[in-house]
Order: structure tokens, then C-alpha cells, then sequence
């Protein structure tokens, strides 16, 4: 089976279809018919699936208790780090955090992370890797 996706390894948008054999990831082909990639995909696009199955890859949330990472649930990490940025922002202010933006994610997801840092945190602090 091919599934037609967006590539997702840098804000460009090349178009692919995924090749999917019992539900594994097999392989990867460029869209002929994308117009941003023309049927063209860089060696990432090709070959940036075969992490999915990597046994070192984590899988569940993990949170440090007594000096060690434990898994834990989405509920309970996303909890922690609400908690964690709620107490930092009422010590330190809101300027105490900074944002990095990333070229790999699409001009979405970057509106998004920064709207969360002026709206939600108060900060300005707002910088992206692609800046020249």
C-alpha cells in the first residue's frame, strides 16, 4: 500500500508516498506529481523512516524520580511540565525562558511555538536556526 504524506524532516514539503507492508514502514518514494519536490526527495526523505523501528528509540514519556528516568503516562509528564513552567515563569518571570525555533518543522508548527511563548509564557525571547 503507498500513503501520499508530506515529508517531515524539514519545512520544505516534499511530497512522498510511503510504502507500508503489514503495517511496517518498507520503503519510501518521491510524489512525481508534488510540486514543491517534482518527484525528488533528498537522502533524508528516503532514508529518515528507518529510525521508527530502532530499538533505542523511545517510546512512553519519562520522568526523573530519585535521580533515575522512569516511564510514565502522557497525563503525568505533560502535568509535570505544566507545573515545572508555571512555577519557573512565577520565580523568574517570563523572560527567564526562550524559544528555538526549528528549519526541520513547517512554518505551522513554528507560528504555533511561538504564539505559545508570547501568549502563554510572556516571553519575546524567540530565535530560529535559519536566521541569516
Amino acid at each position: 500500500m503507498k500513503v501520499l504524506t508530506v515529508c517531515p524532516y524539514c519545512g520544505t514539503g516534499c511530497g512522498l508516498n510511503v510504502l507500508v507492508e503489514n503495517n511496517r514502514i518498507v520503503g519510501v518514494e518521491a510524489d512525481s506529481s508534488h510540486p514543491v519536490s517534482g518527484g525528488e526527495l533528498c537522502i533524508k526523505g528516503y532514508f529518515g523512516y528507518k529510525h521508527l523501528e530502532d530499538s533505542r528509540r523511545l517510546t512512553t514519556p519519562l520522568i526523573k524520580k530519585n535521580g533515575k528516568f522512569v516511564p510514565t503516562s502522557w497525563d503525568e509528564a505533560l502535568g509535570f511540565i505544566a507545573q515545572r513552567l508555571t512555577d519557573i515563569k512565577q520565580q523568574s518571570g517570563p523572560d527567564a525562558f526562550a524559544l528555538f525555533a526549528s528549519a526541520r518543522a513547517t512554518n505551522e508548527e513554528n507560528y504555533v511555538a511561538q504564539k505559545f511563548a508570547r501568549a502563554v509564557i510572556g516571553t519575546n525571547n524567540i530565535d530560529h536556526c535559519a536566521r541569516l
